[in-house]
């Protein structure tokens, strides 16, 4: 199959939508994420949506299927928490690699029936990486500012544990996102850098931060260009920011990207902010509207979507690509 760089330098590549937003129309009970595997498990697991990969496989393959037939180009693992960090919540650290090999494996068997459908649209597939529930440069704890809850090396650890899972289970990209706090991600990116050296491997990377007010910050205080700086050792595919904001909020942080990166640039919003009751109401057509406004100022590379996106938003969002041409990476 041809390789994602190459196909980046022609065309704006699309990525997937929210798999949480679409796990949650399943309604699935406590039974149902426990599935056969773990019908005695010892502590509730009830929204521990990675694991729905190894109970109700055929769940996660059908969203899978369902963005890539509104359009995606690459698909996201569903594997944001399956790190032992975040997973320690439910107990359930000593099944970080089957989660992500799992999910791996799902979605790149998803990914390659579309592809074999029509070679000429490859589909790629993205291991998702999240932030964990942890921060390595702040303290958890308002009286005491030098404590930490985790630290570069426990981080380390865990990301390069979760990579090399998602390595196994055939992803093609790394996707480390919704970075709010630059240390975790420099984590996650050197343990990356240690699996690509110890395998001799080129396995492209992903890096999305996420803008977390009107501040224009991350939570651990960044701007979009002190983010970008921060990063830019690392030869990564793209960098961007995802979630937290809607695309309409986003446009200026991207564009402070897009003049400064020598990568190229991804987004993936969230369907506008979220209203009273948690929920996002921005409709595909809307989405689409304001992520005009990225195309015809050539900001973008990636283009997806994050809460509250579904296909019909995804399927709205590749419409509205066709005929553009992705920025241009010097």
């Amino acid at each position: 199959m041809e390789d994602i760089r190459n196909i980046l330098k022609n065309k704006i590549l699309v990525l997937d939508g929210a798999m949480g937003t679409m796990i949650q129309q399943y309604k699935f009970t406590e039974e149902d994420y426990r599935g056969e595997k773990f019908k005695d498990f010892k502590v509730s697991v009830k929204g521990n949506n990675d694991m729905l990969s190894i109970t109700q496989p055929e769940a996660i393959k059908t969203i899978h299927g369902k963005y890539l037939e509104a359009g995606a180009d690459i698909i996201e693992t569903n594997t944001f928490s399956s790190t032992t960090i975040a997973m320690a919540d439910y107990e359930m650290e000593e099944y970080v690699y089957e989660l992500n090999y799992e999910s791996a494996k799902i979605a790149k068997e998803v990914a390659e029936e579309f592809t074999a459908k029509n070679p000429t649209k490859p589909r790629f597939v993205a291991g998702s990486i999240g932030p964990t529930n942890r921060t390595a440069s702040m303290s958890p704890d308002v009286n005491d500012p030098g404590f930490r809850a985790v630290t570069f090396d426990d981080l380390r650890v865990a990301y390069k544990q979760q990579a090399e899972a998602l390595i196994d289970g055939g992803v093609d990209v790394l996707l480390v996102e919704t970075v709010f706090d630059t240390l975790n991600a420099k984590a996650a990116l050197f343990a990356i850098e240690e699996i690509k050296a110890e395998r001799n491997i080129d396995i492209p990377v992903m890096l999305s931060g996420t803008i977390t007010d009107a501040s224009g910050r991350t939570l651990s205080g960044q701007t979009a260009e002190a983010f970008l700086i921060s990063v830019s050792h690392i030869p990564l595919l793209t960098v961007g920011f995802n979630c937290a904001l809607g695309a309409k909020q986003l446009t200026p942080h991207l564009e402070v990207l897009s003049q400064k990166a020598q990568f190229g640039v991804s987004a993936h919003p969230n369907a506008g902010l979220p209203n009273a009751f948690g929920e996002y109401d921005e409709t595909p057509a809307q989405m689409a509207d304001q992520i005009k406004e990225y195309l015809d100022k050539g900001l973008i590379n990636i283009i997806g979507g994050c809460c509250g996106t579904t296909p019909g938003h995804i399927k709205a969002i590749a419409e509205a690509v066709e005929g553009y041409k992705p920025r241009l990476v010097e």
